[in-house]
């Protein structure tokens, strides 16, 4: 499990709404998957505008300072040694717009084994936050690990914040697929998430192939947020009023 070379993650998000009404959707979405280590030598542009681009400042601390020191920061004061590569997996800006809805930091050891994961949420209002998910004894995390997390963080403004997170991660060879549910303050599953795809090398050519195939990727992503509001709202779903972003910026799984 782990990736060592700056990959391309092609596949679907899928989004499963299970109660108090029904309502999924799908669509085909691409991600980079870049090493901390490689950022300046990958095939796409770099801190400046281009047709697709990253930018340090879209992640981490969101300042432009180094992402490698602010996560090796988390590592360290969760006493967590993944001191082998940090691989980022994350949306690209297109012609400068770029929304992740969330991006994952797979924190590897020496060995390659996977030990940590950021999951680094943003929602619509402009607000960030990062689940920290490992086990309590640092262990590998394996695909048939289920990683728990309390919801502290409001990101649909349709489901209230509380309850908890179940993670699970299956990373290896070419394969790419991560699940999230979601099970409310009485304990009911009520979504289902999930981005599965498969890696390949990063290129130019391959960046060109994903460009076309999916093109504006970001500004999909945040209508189609948008698009299915407006559906949750006509099948009768309450709006729930953003809540004041609790000072926690950064929480562990149990």
């Amino acid at each position: 499990m782990g990736i060592a070379d700056a990959r391309l993650l092609t596949g679907t998000v899928m989004h499963q709404r299970l109660i108090p009404k029904k309502h999924v959707f799908q669509y085909g979405i691409y991600y980079l998957a870049i090493p901390l280590s490689q950022l300046k030598a990958m095939s796409l542009a770099y801190n400046r505008f281009a047709p697709l681009s990253f930018f340090d400042k879209d992640h981490g601390p969101c300042d432009g300072s180094s992402l490698a020191v602010w996560a090796r920061d988390i590592l360290t004061q969760n006493a967590i040694e993944a001191d082998g590569e940090i691989t980022l997996v994350c949306m690209p800006r297109v012609f400068n717009y770029v929304f992740n809805p969330v991006s994952f930091w797979l924190c590897q050891d020496k060995a390659g084994q996977v030990r940590a994961i950021l999951c680094e949420v943003h929602n619509t209002f402009g607000e960030r936050h990062t689940y920290l998910c490992t086990h309590q004894n640092h262990d590998a995390i394996g695909p048939d690990h289920v990683l728990t997390a309390d919801k502290i963080f409001h990101v649909s403004p349709f489901l209230e914040r509380e309850g908890q997170y179940q993670f699970r991660f299956d990373i290896h060879d070419d394969v790419f697929n991560v699940q999230i549910l979601f099970f409310n303050g009485n304990g009911d599953k009520q979504l289902v998430t999930a981005l599965n795809g498969k890696l390949q090398t990063l290129t130019k050519s391959s960046l060109r192939q994903v460009f076309w195939r999916y093109p504006l990727i970001t500004v999909k992503a945040i209508v189609m947020i948008h698009w299915h509001a407006l559906k949750l709202v006509l099948k009768g779903i309450s709006y729930i009023p953003r809540p004041q972003q609790k000072s926690e910026k950064i929480s562990k799984t149990r």
